[in-house]
This record gives C-alpha cells, structure tokens and sequence, in this order.
C-alpha cells in the first residue's frame, strides 16, 4: 500500500543535528524535555487587547488554516510590559529528543576582546546600597538590580558556535538563541543563552513552573561546594528572598489551576557555575481550552517574576528603571514556543547576551533583600557572568 505524503510519520531528527543546523535568523530552544528548531517567518504575532497569548492564538488558527504544518509560536518577549518582543509563526518546525552527546568548538582564543562593564561595578554597589535604603523605608521587600558587560572582538562573532559551546556545557539547561532584530539596528542582532530557570511549562491540562531565588557561586571544590550549599539552605536571607518568588508564582498558578502541588520548602540545584534554591511547583489547569491558559498565556500571567523583578512588583519596577542605567532590552524576559493546542515550554531569559556582529552585550542580576551586602551582591552578578564568559573563552576577564 502505498502511502500519502499526508500519512507519512514525521522524520526522527537527532538533537544534535538540529543544534548543527541552527544558523542565525532561526530559532533554536532546548530543554530535558525537547528541541525544537524553527525556520522562516510565516507570520508575526501582534498582541490583541495587549496579551501576546490571544494574538498568538489568532496567528495559530490561520497558520492552520493556510496548512501550515506542526504550527507553533516562537520567541522573545523582553523585560519591561508592552516592551519589544520577536514572536513568530516559523515556516518550519522541527523537533528531536533533549541534547545529548553534543559536539561543540572550544572557545575561540584567537580573537581580541575589550571588555566594558556599564555600569562601572562602584555604580552597581551604589545602586545596591539606594535599594536597600528604599527596603529600609519599607517601600519595597525586594528589587533585583541587573549590571551588563559589553564584550567587543575584532572579528564578527558566530552565534551558532557560542550556542552549541552553552548547550554543551549546560545539557539540563534551557538553551536558545532567538533572532531579535529590530527596526534600526545596524546589524541582525540574536537572543543567546542558557537559562537554568523554568518560567513555565505545559502539556495537556499539566503545569510546571521551577521559580529560582537564592544562590551561591560553585567553587568546583568538592568540600567548599558542600559547605556553600549547607549555607545556602540555611540562609534566613537567602530563603526569605526564594518565599517571595515562590510565593507569587503559586498564587498566579492557583489562579488557573484546580489542583496545585506546592512543596514546604526550597531544594538545591546546580549549574556549573552557581547552585540555587528552586522549588518545583506543579498544577492542573481549570480551563486548559482558553488562551489564557496556554503556555503563552500563563507566562504572560506569571512574567515577570520576583526572581527578576521584586516585591511588590510595580514599586520594584520604577526602582530597577531609576538605578540601572543600562536598558535590559530582553534579559530577564521569557524565550519559548507556543503550540497551536496550547502547550509549550517558557524560560526565563536569564544567563543571556545579545550578539550583534562583533558586540556581545552580557547581563546579570541579584536580589536585593534587607540584609544584602552591596560587595557580595556585586560578586554574584560576576559569578553569574560565567556561564557566557567560558563560552567566550573570557572567563577570568570580569
């Protein structure tokens, strides 16, 4: 019997091939659950009414009308609300199984680097020390405050070999790299990262969302790391800091859910360069049919988190645009996809840069709690900075 082209299974792809194939102008995100590989611009996503969720399910249903295969929504919101944002229909989609066994160049040691930090790290404590005089009049319980690194080479620098360097060396990580180019730019510019934190995920009516809040830096020391995160969770600070996320984010799910698992208290988990407090929340949605209730939908209810924001969040949001200097453009935003039945899976888009021809624009941030010191806070915004630095090859620079 001969079969239809309709009928024919979809081909298996290897996540490691997809990761080979990811030229910039794509879309590439990985996680433990999947990669998916996106290609071409069959639309763009406008918000309706203001929400990216409901114009993402009106782009869906005429992606499918005009027979677009395996539809999905793909990209980039940034930080700040109603901010700028890359949300496509992809022409083409393809799918693989969570990287593993991932190949990738060594960090180019060849190119010369200048480095930039903006602001100058005195400005950051200084920043740090107004927040905490703002928590100490009671105006806030917490602000995260975010410094960048401005990275120039001689050379253009390649995105697709800085990403598979962030997807090999952080497998469990959600990886990605988003074009976000915008009217003006005087070249493409990408989205680039690998996120340790989960803003969102669905699949059918389940949810799961892994808020992060409360770190230390990983030393590589098998004894320090031990001592570190006995510290970590015992940390009054650290844990007062990770119950305002977590917090938050089960009272924004509770809102959907029928059913919420939320556990008593933080654990810790590890990146190669910090270890967090993370709490696993997981729910089952009420009305998993409404677009609000997509994956799309529920990131937009829950961004932005006190993880990259504050408590509460609107006194910390003009606090974060009167103390930083530099705009966040898409740091501390969410990256993801969108299907046309509503799952889908959203990062926070944090341990990211935007690269832009020889530019690599790096950003970090920490919480500011009262008990907070400006130099310690200071040091884990360096640490943080790692994750892109080794894959940069610049490491021992910042």
């Amino acid at each position: 019997m001969t079969i239809s082209a309709v009928e024919r299974p979809r081909p298996v792809h290897r996540a490691a091939d997809l990761l080979a194939a990811y030229l910039p102008g794509s879309f590439y995100f990985s996680s433990p659950r999947g990669t998916l590989l996106a290609d071409g611009v069959h639309s763009r996503v406008q918000p309706e009414n203001g929400s990216h969720a409901r114009g993402a399910a009106a782009a869906l249903a005429a992606a499918a009308a005009a027979g677009v295969p395996d539809p999905v929504v793909a990209g980039a919101v940034g930080f700040r609300p109603g901010s700028e944002s890359g949300l496509v229909v992809p022409s083409v989609v393809r799918r693989a199984g969570a990287p593993a066994d991932v190949r990738a160049p060594e960090a180019e040691t060849g190119a010369a680097w200048s480095l930039r930090p903006r602001p100058e790290p005195e400005r950051y404590a200084d920043a740090v020390r107004s927040a905490l005089e703002l928590i100490g009049r009671g105006e806030l319980d917490k602000v995260v405050l975010a410094r960048c690194v401005e990275a120039t080479a001689d050379t253009p620098v390649w995105v697709p070999a800085l990403l598979a360097r962030l997807v090999r060396a952080n497998p469990a990580a959600y990886g990605f790299a988003a074009d976000v180019t915008a009217a003006g730019d005087p070249a493409p510019r990408t989205l680039v990262g690998a996120s340790p934190e989960l803003l969102v995920s669905r699949r059918g009516a389940t949810v799961v969302a892994n808020p992060l809040a409360g770190s230390a830096p990983r030393s590589g020391d098998e004894a320090v790391d031990r001592e570190r995160i006995a510290r970590l969770r015992e940390s009054v600070k650290d844990l007062g800091e990770h119950a305002h996320t977590a917090g938050q984010v089960a009272d924004v799910l509770g809102r959907f859910c029928t059913d919420l698992d939320v556990p008593d208290g933080p654990e810790v988990i590890g990146t190669p360069t910090m270890w967090h407090l993370s709490t696993r929340i997981t729910g089952r949605l009420a009305a998993p049919d409404d677009p609000a209730c997509s994956s799309l939908g529920l990131a937009e209810a829950l961004h932005p988190t006190p993880a990259v924001c504050g408590v509460p969040a609107g006194a910390a949001a003009e606090a974060i645009a009167r103390l930083e200097p530099e705009d966040r453009g898409y740091y501390a935003g969410m990256v993801g996809w969108n299907g046309a039945g509503g799952d889908g899976e959203w990062a926070v888009t944090i341990r990211s840069a935007e690269v832009s021809d020889r530019t690599v624009r790096l950003y970090a941030g920490a919480g500011i709690v009262a008990g907070s010191d400006p130099a310690a806070e200071l040091a884990e915004t360096s640490a943080k900075f790692r994750t892109l630095l080794r894959a940069l090859g610049l490491e021992e620079r910042v």
